[in-house]
């Protein structure tokens, strides 16, 4: 066949299947034009999931008669001061969204720049341009796009229901509203308005926070600490959650570049990094960052939609990211998220019950707490009338069932009471009182007993604690570490007498070859012959421990590692197995003396809510949220 150019109309049609690939893309671009037109309210109406109608109303500075001939021509923008191409200060270019939409639907812009008398409307129709028309609006500009795709019904076949099609319209705008805070945000749909976000107030880094509490959810506004950090002319800027609140996916992360929603690959990257020693690997954390560099700096043409961006400087931006996320987990201390223990009195209310919107229990369940072939008990509670929940009173009549007679009544009987070894309340005398700081001074509060031989209980001025045992040590072992071998090396203790470990030959052989690394985290180990080896010292820190089995979990580790990086490279993983085993174990009994030290060094040690697994060390229970609990407020 001949080389022939092809017409303008088709030529526009091959761009716009290059940028606007579905309704959504639609929207970003033309609501990325109404923010950089400096608007301060931005109202969106979309109907059949945007297929047959999106209108986007904007107050931005408008354009004349002349303007809106240009906007949908093809390469001609506002957005470009000059010729360079990598100096990009604004979300998009108006004359190439537009052209590319009129191209497959029906474009009508309707505009009225600021100090104007009137209005001026220009409609594009399948690529056919008409004239400016006189029309009727205030300042700014509305743009409505009629049958998308029209002009091109095969790329109807492709789009999903208006359901998940509006479903991306909305992740799109939430997006770019987390970017502008203080720009206001509507979405309508058919019907119905899904989306009303004012314009957030104060300083840029509260009004963010503000805005995304919105979006994100409460829990999420409560649970955020700030990020702040500058270097070499590149600013980072944020909120990230608490390790402890965390997703299955990583679809609460939400990257900006120079105001742009971005999916990059190092940033990415650079978040799990920064949650390396806080998250398993299938959790995700929740968080939302902006960055902001000259635009010299990085190039934002890689993606036709610009969704992925290229930096100069990419060991720049991923250490930044790394140091300030690092940082900013480490000023958190060992503070844990508040949705562990909403989720704890979510668990404690008594079943069957409703409960009000304040959390307060309204209707336990009738059944009154029954002995066989007796009459009714008096309900509990006195003054507040609940009755026994269902659960437990038919746990305890059949508990009753077999000795044929009620229990004796609880009164007389408390005097001579004593509680359990491990659930008994310790014995403070009044020296001991005198000489114990008080409870307010302490974050996590004094012990007060141990459930289980597994968990503290502690008392504070506001509430009380309950720690796992096992989880904080492991934390706290762990951080001792990692320091010890910044530092210059882990201490190491001699066995007495060497502990001698029989592995498959793969395995051992895989070990020895590691052994002057490991030799450097406090364990030393040689060979015994085929598929033994002998353990000579372990790490000072792990006290008393199985030595055979950390010795085949380091083992295991070290075949899913593999051999490409070093040990300290994967420093983690092979810490945190050490610090498993070396840990106070569940089901160990501590004295009062040893749980208080556990909760101060806790207090003392950074990232201590959480252990080396993502799971919560502790849960904190507000006293009002108990006494809610309990009908008393």
């Amino acid at each position: 066949m001949p080389i022939r150019m092809l017409p303008d109309t088709l030529v526009n049609r091959i761009a716009a299947g290059e940028v606007i690939e579905r309704p959504a893309a639609a929207v970003k671009e033309l609501v990325e034009n109404a923010i950089d037109a400096g608007a301060t309210r931005i109202d969106v109406v979309v109907r059949d999931g945007g297929k047959s109608l999106i209108t986007i109303t904007d107050d931005g500075c408008g354009m004349g008669p002349d303007e809106l001939a240009l906007a949908v021509e093809r390469h001609a923008t506002s957005k470009l001061p000059s010729d360079d191409l990598l100096d990009i200060r604004s979300l998009g270019f108006r004359g190439e969204a537009l052209p590319s939409i009129g191209a497959v639907s029906r474009l009508t812009l309707t505009s009225r720049p600021r100090g104007a008398d009137s209005a001026w409307a220009l409609t594009v129709d399948a690529g056919l341009k008409g004239a400016p028309q006189p029309a009727a609006l205030a300042q700014g500009t509305r743009v409505e796009v009629r049958d998308l795709f029209a002009a091109v019904p095969a790329r109807l076949k492709f789009l999903k229901a208006a359901r998940t099609e509006f479903d991306h319209i909305g992740d799109c705008i939430e997006r770019l509203a987390m970017a502008h805070p203080g720009v206001a945000f509507t979405l309508d749909g058919d019907n119905r308005s899904t989306l009303r976000l004012s314009a957030a107030q104060g300083d840029l880094l509260d009004a963010r926070l503000t805005r995304l509490g919105a979006l994100m959810g409460r829990d999420f506004q409560d649970n955020a600490v700030p990020v702040q950090a500058a270097r070499e002319g590149v600013t980072l800027a944020g909120w990230i959650g608490l390790p402890t609140l965390h997703r299955p996916t990583a679809r609460h992360q939400h990257l900006f570049v120079n105001g742009r929603p971005v999916r990059d690959k190092l940033m990415v990257g650079a978040v799990r990094a920064a949650y390396a020693d806080f998250l398993p690997r299938d959790r995700h954390p929740m968080l939302a960052l902006f960055l902001d560099l000259d635009p010299q700096e990085v190039d934002v043409n890689v993606h036709p939609a610009k969704a992925e961006v290229r930096f100069r400087d990419q060991g720049l931006v991923r250490g930044l990211i790394v140091g300030a996320l690092k940082h900013a987990l480490a000023e958190a201390g060992h503070r844990a998220s508040t949705t562990v223990g909403l989720a704890t009195l979510g668990a404690l209310r008594p079943e069957n019950s409703e409960v009000d919107v304040d959390g307060a229990i309204l209707s336990p369940s009738p059944l009154p707490y029954r002995s066989p072939g007796h009459q009714p008990a008096q309900s509990w509670g006195g003054s507040y009338g609940s009755v026994v929940p269902r659960g437990l009173a038919d746990r305890a009549t059949a508990f009753q069932a077999p000795h044929q007679a009620p229990l004796p009544p609880l009164q007389g009987r408390l005097a001579g009471w004593q509680a359990a070894p491990a659930a008994r309340a310790p014995d403070y005398s009044a020296q001991a009182a005198a000489a114990a700081p008080p409870l307010d001074s302490h974050p996590l509060g004094a012990a007060r007993a141990q459930v289980h031989n597994t968990y503290i209980v502690a008392q504070t001025t506001e509430g009380i604690v309950i720690v796992d045992q096992h989880a904080a040590h492991e934390r706290l072992v762990y951080e001792r570490m990692k320091t010890a071998l910044l530092e210059g090396g882990v201490k190491r203790q001699a066995l007495l007498i060497p502990e001698l470990v029989e592995l498959d030959e793969p395995s051992a052989n895989r070990l020895l070859g590691r052994a002057a690394e490991l030799a450097e985290l406090g364990l030393a180990v040689e060979g015994f012959g085929p598929g033994c080896v002998l353990v000579r010292e372990v790490p000072a820190l792990l006290g008393q421990s199985d030595v055979k089995s950390l010795v085949r979990d380091l083992a295991e580790e070290l075949a899913e590692l593999g051999d490409a990086l070093s040990l300290k490279e994967r420093l983690e993983h092979v810490c945190g197995t050490m610090a498993c085993h070396g840990s106070v174990r569940a089901g160990r009994s501590l004295s009062v003396e040893e749980m208080n030290a556990l909760l101060r060094q806790m207090e003392a040690t950074p990232h201590s809510g959480q252990c080396n697994h993502g799971r919560p060390t502790y849960v904190e229970l507000k006293l009002s949220d108990i006494e809610r609990l309990f009908g008393r407020r």
